[in-house]
């Protein structure tokens, strides 16, 4: 029996909690610069790295789905709206925060018991991202190739332990496109179906550097789609920092625009075109926006070109989407009145489990709102088999 036997859905970006497993061996290797689970007494639990405060992040901001005082009481449900948390301030939430790994549902730490929080949600499988993305972004090479592994071999014991249920996507250190490679083969062994890369290429070079070449032809050759996260990065660029700092709104509503400069790398400066059949995922940028946003790159192709001919063959982007790329949503529900436009076979629903924008434990309720006015074909494929189909489940 697969996946597609079952007849619920699969979410397509859902989300590891880290735990001390997870850096074993590391702080003992590189002392006070490698990342480890601190327990801070009355603060909670924390993954921090002593000399680098600024990564420091309590688990339990990771895992707020449908929380109010413990894993034993889901927020109830009256209406299909998201979760909310309520303000981090509430006693109530705060209580959570200082309870640490033992105050949380067991599935999160243990992919033994993740089924058991997704039967609650009425799903049958998750694709999974890390939780803690500064390991995408550390300094040290060494120290950041050795936590990515560490992290790759972590999962796919949790992978093992959900009975399948969990579809683990490996890290590649994209600092060093060698080690990256080397590292993609090992996942490729470790039985890993996907690939999480940061949404932006390390500073000094582009995704579409012929460096990685190699990498993009073993991930084609091994079927193996590569994905982008929202808020997973390299580094922070000044652009992005700025508008953090200047309106909290702007910055979330605008999280998607770290992630256009990598698909004009992909779509238009040739890796698309080298690997035709090498598929990427958008994830948590949502995907009511790409309609236009495709419309206004073929403009702005079509402008380059039309000044300097030689910049390169014509490419027809929204062909390229149709063919090569996937986007996740929650609930998008602009991006369900674009699917004509960009193709319905190419978006896939998320619950984005267990953070706090979460449509957990009501997913059910959320993708009956959504769909209400959609044929049924519609729904099984956005919430099914297209993320079925693209990981080979």
């Amino acid at each position: 029996m697969t996946l597609l036997d079952d007849p619920r859905p699969i979410s397509a970006d859902s989300h590891a909690l880290e735990t001390a497993d997870t850096y074993a061996g590391l702080p003992e290797k590189f002392g006070d610069d490698a990342p480890r689970v601190v327990n801070k007494g009355d603060q909670g639990d924390y993954i921090e790295i002593p000399n680098q405060p600024h990564r420091s992040r309590n688990v339990a901001i990771m895992c707020l789905a449908g929380t109010r005082l413990d894993y034993e009481t889901p927020l109830p449900r009256e209406h299909a709206t998201k979760p909310s948390a309520g303000s981090i301030t509430d006693p109530e939430i705060q209580a959570y925060f200082t309870g640490g790994y033992a105050a949380m549902r067991p599935g999160l730490r243990d992919g033994a018991r993740r089924p058991d929080d997704q039967d609650i949600d009425g799903i049958s499988a998750e694709v999974l991202y890390p939780g803690w993305f500064p390991m995408f972004s550390l300094p040290d090479l060494d120290l950041l190739v050795a936590t990515q592994r560490s992290y790759n071999d972590w999962m796919a014991d949790q992978q093992v332990r959900s009975g399948g249920r969990l579809v683990g996507l490996a890290a590649l250190p994209v600092q060093d496109p060698e080690i990256a490679l080397a590292e993609l083969q090992r996942a490729i062994e470790l039985g890993f179906k996907g690939i999480v890369l940061p949404s932006n290429a390390p500073k000094g070079r582009t995704y579409s550097d012929e460096a990685y070449d190699p990498m993009w032809a073993l991930a084609q050759e091994a079927r193996l789609p590569i994905a982008f996260h929202v808020a997973c990065m390299s580094h922070v660029p000044d652009w992005v920092k700025a508008m953090a700092e200047r309106d909290p709104i702007t910055q979330y509503s605008g999280a998607a625009a770290l992630i256009h400069d990598t698909m004009v790398e992909l779509m238009i400066r040739g890796v698309c075109a080298k690997f035709p059949d090498l598929k990427f995922v958008l994830a948590e940028f949502n995907a009511g926006w790409i309609a236009h946003w495709l419309d206004k790159a073929q403009q702005g192709w079509a402008r380059e070109h039309a000044k300097d001919p030689s910049a390169g063959a014509p490419v027809d982007l929204l062909e390229i989407w149709k063919r090569q790329f996937y986007a996740t949503i929650e609930d998008d529900t602009a991006a369900l009145s674009t699917r004509q436009l960009i193709g319905e076979e190419t978006l896939l629903w998320g619950s984005d489990y267990p953070h706090t924008d979460s449509t957990w434990p009501c997913s059910a309720q959320v993708l009956d709102e959504m769909f209400e006015d959609y044929a049924p074909e519609t729904r099984d494929k956005v919430t099914r088999t297209n993320v079925a189909t693209l990981y080979s489940l």
